[in-house]
């Protein structure tokens, strides 16, 4: 049994090593454990103060809201809408990505809708038009704006940083983002995915009555996968409630064994972490990628206008882009099958604990030593919103 009387210790390389690790743990029948239970009160996932702070946190750290081959091409876009604000994500003429408030400056209508490329955004209240820059390029009736400087009225835009494949962006325009700061150790970890270089297959949204934090909590372990994945393709492939765990900062990494990897043999074959389990990480503070040997799942999930009520988007890259309609189908089939494990099998339990949480009258909910990556999510979203854990 391995302990993890220190899991903020440096975390191991992504490299036959943790296969071993994970290996030995499939052999030995257990997983790497947290040091004690922890009692989490239910005021952390329903109290409205807390759900008031969630909102400014998530507004001030860097998210990563769009995957860069969704722009891959000049004057590419993509659109969508955080924590209720509409943004435009365009790559201009010379390859840059930016962030904009999708808000035209004159009454704020959305010049851009859904995804393509463009090299012009129009407003459909008055026709005001914007570049891939966010720059304003014409306005009919400018005889009524005599005087009006075209150049400080260009889109808002959102201080933000292409890097690992991802658009990253501070949602307060007050805020700069750091990306350094924010991802510390971590950056060298997703760096050697090279994600920047996938292709983009699809992504689907929905709403859940669950709070975005219980959502999150059921991508950091393998303990329900016999009762609600059982049937499916996760369930099947997986060895349950087994994980290799490491920390980077406030983000962290679970390494998920695959039946086979009990089948390795020295010498032989691949022993690389992504063959041989799912290598799933938290990205503090609302995303999750699910690394799998085709590609990658990309969920991310934010809180709607409620304390138990999220919004959830499931997006899928393939390590291989593809290059025909046959290999897209392929994906297209994968994609299918992981999206209906996450909407039907978790969603279809996690409202059920949105319910508790909404009408329970006990104080606190139990983690066990086995939750160690969902302990570590509560202990520093806890930490970060200034929640006393200790406090029943």
């Amino acid at each position: 049994m391995t302990t993890l009387e220190n899991p903020t210790e440096a975390p191991a390389p992504l490299d036959e090593a943790l296969t071993r690790r994970t290996r030995a743990l499939v052999d030995a029948k257990t997983t790497e454990y947290a040091t004690d239970m922890l009692e989490v009160p239910l005021s952390y996932y329903r109290d409205q103060g807390v759900f008031e702070r969630e909102l400014s946190l998530l507004r001030s750290t860097p998210l990563a809201l769009a995957m860069s081959a969704q722009i891959k091409e000049p004057h590419s876009f993509a659109t969508r809408t955080v924590l209720g604000t509409h943004l435009l994500f365009t790559r201009d003429a010379d390859g840059a990505a930016h962030v904009f408030l999708n808000y035209c400056r004159h009454r704020g209508a959305r010049p851009a809708e859904g995804a393509g490329v463009s090299r012009r955004f129009t407003c459909p209240y008055h026709a005001w038009s914007y570049d891939t820059s966010g720059c304003l390029a014409s306005m009919p009736g400018k005889k009524g704006f005599a005087g009006m400087d075209k150049g400080e009225y260009g889109l808002v835009e959102l201080s933000s940083e292409e890097r690992h494949g991802f658009v990253w962006a501070v949602l307060d325009e007050d805020i700069d983002i750091d990306l350094d700061e924010h991802l510390g150790a971590f950056d060298a970890e997703l760096s050697q995915w090279g994600y920047e270089n996938y292709g983009y297959l699809t992504e689907r949204e929905f709403d859940a009555e669950v709070s975005w934090k219980n959502s999150l909590e059921a991508f950091a372990e393998s303990y329900h996968f016999p009762f609600v994945h059982g049937q499916s393709v996760i369930g099947m492939n997986t060895v349950a409630d087994t994980a290799a765990y490491d920390e980077f900062g406030p983000h962290h990494r679970l390494h998920m064994p695959f039946r086979w990897i009990a089948d390795l043999e020295e010498g032989q074959g691949d022993w690389s972490p992504g063959a041989n389990g799912g290598v799933i990480y938290w990205v503090y503070p609302n995303l999750i990628l699910a690394n799998s040997p085709v590609g990658v799942e990309i969920i991310d999930m934010l809180p709607v206008d409620d304390p138990v009520r999220c919004t959830v988007r499931h997006s899928w890259m393939s390590i291989v882009p593809a290059a025909d309609d046959a290999t897209r189908s392929m994906y297209e089939d994968i994609y299918e099958q992981v999206h209906a494990a996450v909407r039907d099998e978790d969603y279809g339990v996690l409202p059920g604990c949105g319910a508790g949480v909404r009408a329970g009258q006990h104080d606190h909910m139990i983690l066990g030593r086995n939750e160690i990556g969902v302990q570590h999510m509560v202990r520093v979203m806890a930490e970060r919103l200034g929640i006393d854990l200790t406090a029943q």
